[in-house]
Order: C-alpha cells, then sequence, then structure tokens
C-alpha cells in the first residue's frame, strides 16, 4: 500500500501533537517533518517533496503565504492544506488559491483523515459554503479584477508584500520610507477593496500563477 507523505506545521505544539498521533495512528499516512515555523516547513518542503503539507494559515511573518509562494513556485507536486480555526475560515477562504485546501481545526479525527484521503486521491477540498464565505469569495474575484487600476509602484509593492517582506524591509528594497509604504498600502487596500495584506499577498501569487499558466499554455512562436 502507498503510504501518503505528509509535512506538517503549526505554531502550537499541542496540534502538531495531535495530528501525529491522529495521523500516526492510520497505516496511509507518513509524518516526514513536523514544523513549528515557516522556515522549517519551506526547507522540509523543498528537500522532501510531500504529497501533502498541513500549514497552520496564521503563523507570524505571512510564513503561511511564503509556504504558498514556494510550492507554487518550486513544488507543484506538493497539495497544499491549511488547517484553520473556525473564526478564521472566512479570512482563508478570501486568501486561499483554487489548487489548495481548507480543512477546520474542530474537524473530527476520523473526519479529518478522510478528508485527507480525499485530497491524497486529487481533490481540492473547502468547507461547507456558509453566506459569509461566500461573500468572500466574491470579494477575492472583484479584487482581482481591480488590479488593473494598480500603478506600478502599487504592483511592486504587492509583489513585496507576497514575499512575505514586512514594509521596513520593502522600504530599504524600494528606498522609500516606511510611511510612504503604508500610504500605498492604503491606497492599494482601498483599490481593490480588501483590509489586510493577507488577502493582498493571496491575490499576488495568484496573479502569477494565472500569468505562468498562460506562458506555459501559448503556441511557441
Amino acid at each position: 500500500m502507498r503510504r501518503t507523505s505528509v509535512v506538517i506545521a503549526d505554531r502550537h505544539p499541542v496540534v502538531l501533537q495531535g495530528l501525529s498521533n491522529v495521523l500516526g495512528a492510520v497505516a496511509d499516512f507518513n509524518i516526514v517533518a513536523s514544523c513549528s515555523d515557516a522556515a522549517s516547513c519551506i526547507e522540509a518542503i523543498r528537500n522532501l517533496a510531500p504529497d501533502i503539507a498541513i500549514v497552520d494559515p496564521a503563523m507570524p511573518e505571512l510564513g503561511a503565504l511564503r509556504i504558498l509562494s514556494t510550492v507554487n513556485s518550486e513544488n507543484r507536486s506538493t497539495h497544499l492544506v491549511f488547517f484553520a480555526a473556525s473564526e478564521d475560515c472566512e479570512l482563508v477562504l478570501a486568501a486561499t488559491p483554487v489548487t489548495s485546501s481548507i480543512v477546520l481545526k474542530d474537524t473530527a479525527p476520523e473526519a479529518l483523515v478522510q478528508s485527507l484521503r480525499h485530497i491524497a486521491n486529487g481533490h481540492n477540498l473547502l468547507p461547507a459554503a456558509q453566506s459569509g464565505s461566500i461573500a468572500s469569495h466574491e470579494q477575492g474575484a472583484n479584487s482581482e479584477g481591480a488590479l488593473t487600476a494598480l500603478t506600478d509602484r502599487e504592483r511592486q509593492i504587492m509583489r513585496l508584500v507576497s514575499e512575505g517582506l514586512s514594509n521596513k524591509e520593502i522600504g530599504r528594497r524600494l528606498n522609500i520610507a516606511d510611511g510612504t509604504i503604508k500610504v500605498h498600502l492604503h491606497n492599494i487596500f482601498q483599490k481593490l477593496e480588501i483590509s489586510n495584506r493577507t488577502v493582498l499577498a493571496a491575490l499576488a501569487i495568484s496573479q502569477h500563477d494565472r500569468a505562468t499558466a498562460s506562458r506555459e499554455k501559448a503556441p511557441p512562436d
């Protein structure tokens, strides 16, 4: 029997232990790395190329989005699963590309295993749609259409946000003041009708993926 290789990443040791206990009790999953921060998770994904990476979307410093960027750009064989708290579900839904899945942390152990088996068989999985969640998806779609309104500088900042850089790091990279970065971000949020940099980063990554896919599909000259 083929075993599904899994990397788990969460800032809470008790969650890591719980996932290890649940998946360790079934024969068809093999946890190949357990990580408490984004850097070690990225290294594990790069080195081990797991079938599934189960990631806490609320890790500090946009950790989950850095992992998402790594998976999208370097290792498309790994399916990213956001392991989210119920109260964070709408935000995660708004920021999650169609190539990723979401499993809620209040899922029963048996249901978690079944969900991961479904994902391992090549399917995406999202929580049951609720009115707020649907609104979040629509907001994301509207935001993507508004990207054309951004200036070149705003697009630069959006790309750097998607790489996990702080305002100070972006300012150093572009040689402009932190306050100017904040003004640009305020303008970007207003144009895209979003309220946080997590959604902004996800939009940037999604846009990059679509552009890459279009280039790959384009016929040769």
